[in-house]
Order: C-alpha cells, then structure tokens, then sequence
C-alpha cells in the first residue's frame, strides 16, 4: 500500500476511535441569547463541557490549541465537531479570529490579515467565532442588512476600542446602521475577580471611574464589561441594544464570570497558562 494511503487509513482510524470517545464533564451546553434573532442568526456561547480534552484544565470542550497549550489539535477539532454537529454548522466554513490582543478587524471576503480580534460577515452559512477565557467573545448581529460579527475583548483590546472597530467595519462595508446593531456580551471575568497593576487600572478609571473599585490598591478590581459598554454607547449602540446580564439579567443566562464557575469555564486568570478557551459564534442562516 502507498505510503500516503497508510498515513489516509491510520487517520480516519483516528477520527473514528476519537468520534467513538464519550463526553466528558457532562453534555455540551450551548448557551444562547434572547437578543439575536434565531430566525435569521445562528450563534451561541459554549462552555466547557461535552468534548473529549482530557488533561484537568483543558478538560473537556477545549477549542484552542497551541505550543503553549498542548491540547492535540486532533482532538480539538474533535471537539468543534461535536460543536458544530449540535449547534448545527459547517466546522469546514468556520472562522475564529487570530488573536493579538489589539483592535483589528477581518473583513471575510478580503484579505485576511495575520492577526485581528474582530471578525465581520454578510456571507449565508459562514461561521465567525471569538474566543474567551476571561477575554469577552462579544456577539454582534444587524437583524435589518442581515450582517453579523464577533470580536474578542481582553483587557488590552476593550482599551483599544475593538468592539466599536467591528460595529465601524460592519457600518462601512454593510451599511448597517449603528442603532440596527444589536451586541451580546458572553462569559467572561467579573470585577468580582479580576485585577490589573495599577498603571493599567487608571486607564479604565479614565473610561469611568465606575469601571475600577479599590482604584488606590496596588491591584484594583477591572470591570471590562461596563468599559466595553460604554465605549459601544458612545460610538452610537443603543444601550438597550447591548446585553451584559450582570446588569440586565440577575438570571444570567449567557454573561457569566469565568472565573466564578469551574464547573462552567475555562479561566486564564483562575487555571494558569494551560488554560482552555470556549467561543462565542455567530452564521447568518442561509
């Protein structure tokens, strides 16, 4: 047998046995939100059960691999099967953004740059995602030109303004209309839990006072939710458009802290380097 037939043979006996594999950490939960349209979109928050990761802190829905964090990519798009199949897309047209922790923003259809934090669509049955594992995957559908986008929203990229850079690129290249947007905040650290150095907390005191609590500590509490709030208010969403259930929705159902629920996330802050990621993703239904 050719050699390229074995390497063919041993990697679909390696997708089967992996597909075989039961869940584990219980079934894969997909959180969703009220706000977008199910007529038109389909999205979803994920979290950290239902997939076959096995090492504890990546266990078990883990859908981010790299040098760093040795999760096999085999087993991690294992993982985005089993998403895809329950969700109900296409895990061959899917696209996550390439992180760099700034404010670019992908336009699907141009020229993808090397790295970006914010990803737009106009495109039926293409699947856009943002990861988080405190970072906030943020959500963003317009219901009326039928565009969507995501964007990923660490403490360094909410400064940046990335969640108004992707509203700005789906207003020029879709002609959305800003107060058409609709915005959705998924898991990510509370300012129950999460601290910066000092030097990095007054640029968010900057924002609004509001965003920091024990500003003169060494280590002040962040809220990067109320800042990426309020940098989408003042570029024109409407605040009613914009969904952060630690203020809208003492329920809770898509925008928990990360940090607060093991059971739940995955949290760079709470598990270390060799953390795990979920994703917020978004596909205008065709």
């Amino acid at each position: 047998m050719p050699l390229t037939q074995d390497v063919e043979l041993i990697q679909s006996e390696i997708r089967m046995y992996l597909e075989s594999l039961p869940n584990l950490k219980g079934e894969l939960t997909i959180l969703r939100s009220s706000f977008i349209p199910d007529d038109i979109f389909l999205h979803g928050f994920t979290t950290r059960t239902g997939g076959i990761s096995y090492i504890p802190t990546l266990s078990s829905c883990n859908l981010f691999s790299s040098s760093k964090r040795r999760d096999p990519q085999v087993v991690v798009k294992e993982n985005l099967r089993r998403l895809a199949n329950a969700a109900g897309f296409n895990p061959e047209a899917f696209h996550r953004v390439k992180v760099d922790h700034a404010n670019a923003v992908y336009i699907m259809g141009k020229t993808e740059p090397d790295s970006y934090d914010g990803i737009v669509t106009n495109q039926k049955g293409v699947t856009i995602a943002a990861p988080g594992a405190d970072c906030i995957p943020v959500l963003f559908a317009d219901p009326v030109k039928k565009a969507c986008g995501a964007a990923h929203s660490g403490w360094k990229g909410t400064l940046l303004g990335v969640s108004m850079a992707t509203v700005n690129s789906m207003v020029s290249e879709y002609g959305c209309n800003v107060k058409d947007i609709l915005v959705v905040l998924g898991p990510s650290v509370g300012p129950c839990c999460y601290k910066l150095p000092h030097e990095s907390a007054k640029e968010f005191h900057r924002i609004d006072p509001k965003c920091v609590r024990l500003f003169d500590s060494a280590s002040p509490y962040i809220d990067i939710r109320r800042a990426t709030r309020i940098l989408l208010e003042n570029g024109g969403i409407l605040p009613e458009n914009i969904q952060d259930d630690s203020v809208t929705d003492q329920d809770q159902n898509v925008t928990f802290c990360t940090a607060c629920h093991p059971d739940k996330f995955y949290s760079h802050f709470r598990d270390g380097t060799n953390f795990g990621t979920q994703i917020g993703f978004i596909s205008i239904k065709d």
